[in-house]
């Protein structure tokens, strides 16, 4: 194993699995290196677009986006519309970097769209509920590598990864990596959103409020560091609002809740809600993305496999479409061990780890030692997640390792896989680039 860059690290990221150098280069030189599809599973029958919007209130619609965050674009079509931006809702969050093609529904009684810059929105039919989040199989990407320094380095790193993945279908073409949450998860220039959770999971709702809006990252803008300081030396929350730059509109919303009273932590804590639901989600989201990439590399330190279990590990099934059901798990005892690590090897059963809430089955032996002591260094049990609102969670699992096809094209360097719905291309693009994380963002 290769330790990880010092970026990485920062976000529970502490290894490459592969020894080879990468190639270099760089990743999104311009919106179209990085193709995103959706594969779609939205399982409801469409009406027409022009359907009783009584019954049928939802307009759903595919979008191919250049160069959107999806919540701006959200933000964006819903002031076109003139309805609330809570009114639209997405299948999956992508890249801002990228051009995706992705499935979005808005609840409007309008039978067209409006422009929007540099989308193409498709109306597709109305339905009796929005399009939710997690209503796709998976995603498809196509990333070119710019500037590769070793191009040929491509092949030393696909076959350590294909020895990772144990090359269960004997084709040759399978690779595998851990399954980590990639560094957007966490913000690409200012990777806090986990801390943020952190202080939010540890109830310090001051502490929340103040990191997001003022802790600042050499990688940002000077303009937008220069401000962060500022206010975080004054505190001065309704100059914030003015000081702050006007693309920090969510900073901008909590400086002007706390200019209102910041008296004690329900000011601090309502000032966080002021944020869109799902990024109040996303602290602790995030939070628990990074305990579970911690505890991935401490699985990798200890030599511990991850496509087949060892006792004490939480193993999930797959669902009628091959996709692991984190609702079906098993903890794996010595009397089924063998019989489990079967049904991995034919893609039935997948190791997981957990995302830590209030419910969480931390397994038995080793396993259950990785993950408790992580949360005992950070300071963190699973009654901590019991929270209020949108920040409360009760956990789940996730697999601990993702695999797929992958197909490399020379001229230029492309790498064309399919990932399932949660895992980041950049994850398996990091181990072919080794590069600083801002070379892939």
């Amino acid at each position: 194993m290769h330790e990880a860059h010092p970026i990485e690290r920062a976000v529970g990221i502490e290894f490459y699995v592969s020894t080879a150098d990468g190639v270099g280069g760089r990743l999104r030189d311009r919106p179209e290196d990085f193709r995103v599809r959706e594969r779609e599973a939205f399982d409801v029958d469409l009406r027409p677009v022009d359907a009783d919007p009584g019954s049928y209130p939802h307009l759903v619609f595919r979008a191919t986006l250049r160069g959107w965050d999806t919540n701006d674009f959200a933000a964006a079509l819903s002031d076109a519309l003139g309805v609330s931006r809570e009114r639209v809702s997405w299948a999956g969050t992508k890249d801002k970097h990228a051009v995706t093609t992705q499935l979005f529904s808005v609840r409007s009684d309008r039978t067209d769209l409006p422009a929007v810059d540099d989308a193409d929105l498709e109306p597709l039919g109305r339905a009796g509920r929005p399009v939710l989040f997690g209503d796709l199989a998976g995603n498809d990407f196509e990333v070119v590598v710019r500037d590769a320094d070793r191009p040929a380095a491509v092949e030393s790193v696909v076959d350590e990864l294909r020895d990772f993945a144990g090359d269960a279908d004997g084709d040759g073409d399978v690779v595998a990596v851990p399954n980590y949450f990639g560094q957007q998860r966490f913000g690409s220039r200012r990777p806090i959103t986990h801390r943020v959770g952190l202080d939010v999971v540890r109830g310090d709702w001051a502490a929340a409020a103040v990191r997001y809006v003022c802790e600042a990252s050499e990688r940002e803008p000077d303009r937008t560091r220069e401000a962060r300081e500022a206010v975080d030396e004054t505190r001065d929350w309704a100059a914030a609002v003015e000081r702050l730059p006007g693309h920090l509109r969510y900073e901008r919303a909590i400086a002007g809740r706390l200019a209102e009273g910041a008296d004690g932590p329900a000011d601090y804590r309502a000032a966080l809600e002021e944020l869109p639901t799902n990024l109040q989600r996303l602290f602790v989201n995030a939070a628990q993305s990074y305990v579970f990439n911690r505890i991935c590399s401490e699985r990798l330190r200890r030599g511990l496999p991850f496509g087949r279990p060892v006792a004490g590990d939480v193993v999930c099934f797959a669902d009628d479409a091959g996709r692991p059901a984190t609702d079906r798990t098993q903890v794996v005892d010595e009397d089924r061990l063998a019989t489990v690590r079967r049904h991995c090897e034919r893609d039935r059963a997948f190791v997981t780890a957990p995302l830590v809430g209030t419910d969480t089955v931390f397994g038995d032996g080793e396993p259950a030692d990785v993950a408790r002591g992580v949360l005992d260094e950070l300071g963190v049990g699973r009654s901590d997640f019991d929270l209020p609102g949108e920040f409360g969670t009760t956990g789940t699992r996730r697999p601990i390792r993702v695999a797929t096809d992958l197909a490399v094209d020379r001229d230029p360097l492309t790498l064309s896989f399919s990932l399932p719905p949660g895992s980041y291309a950049t994850v398996l693009a990091r181990e072919v680039c080794k590069v600083d994380p801002d070379r892939l963002a």
